[in-house]
């Protein structure tokens, strides 16, 4: 859930801001379940680029979060010069130890606590749905084992910011380093101090400004309108 992230986000930098819904989610149609191992890599390939072209939009800045951060990733990977900055925030490229222990955590919060009423606010009568196709994925194996961003992260061109709180639930901070590791020098880590797993709702002004300092740095928004 972005909330007024997007909003903050669009004022302080002047630049367009588009916000979609991925498959399954929304006014989206259905999407295949059980998810298929590549489903991050299906939408990071596929299906966010060919809206980018109907929407005939043809320079953009990606910003993702979680599984949009890992879609992001795929994009930047794929789309080539088309993607003038990228910026994630607790994105995957694996399943760690904290990443199947908060999924544990959270599959027990979700029948015995109120979580599901506050996601269904958000989900409807997909709530279900989509929390099981998450919980299931990510505990498979054998998706755990498929789960190879390398050859995107090497082909990505532009300048990208990888954003985790020091305090995700869901992931070591050795993501943020890894997937630095694999753009190259064009990357940059951040790990955020008192932040979890939404950096962006958890420390939005701090990340605002954040991503605005970045943007700005790589001469990215003298291209916004």
């Amino acid at each position: 859930m972005w909330r007024k992230f997007p909003e903050k986000l669009a004022k302080a930098t002047g630049c367009d801001a588009l916000i979609y819904n991925r498959q399954g989610y929304g006014h989206s149609p259905d999407e295949e379940l059980p998810r298929p191992h590549d489903y991050l890599e299906t939408a990071g390939e596929q299906w966010l680029p060919r809206l980018l072209d109907k929407l005939e939009i043809r320079d953009v800045v990606l910003i993702g979060h979680s599984d949009g951060g890992s879609i992001a990733l795929v994009t930047a990977g794929t789309m080539g010069g088309r993607v003038k900055a990228l910026a994630t925030m607790a994105a995957h490229i694996y399943a760690d130890h904290l990443t199947l222990a908060g999924i544990e955590e959270m599959a027990v919060r979700y029948r015995e606590t109120d979580i599901r009423d506050r996601l269904a606010r958000y989900h409807g009568n997909r709530t279900d749905d989509l929390f099981n196709a998450w919980q299931t994925v990510w505990r498979d194996e054998g998706f755990q084992a498929a789960m190879d961003f390398s050859r995107w992260l090497a082909a990505i061109e532009c300048p990208a910011i990888i954003i985790q709180g020091e305090n995700d639930e869901y992931g070591v901070p050795e993501q943020v380093t890894d997937i630095v590791a694999g753009i190259g020098p064009k990357a940059r880590g951040v790990l955020l101090e008192d932040a979890g797993h939404s950096p962006h709702l958890e420390k939005q002004d701090q990340v605002v400004e954040l991503l605005y300092d970045f943007l700005r740095s790589e001469s990215v928004l003298k291209n916004c309108n």
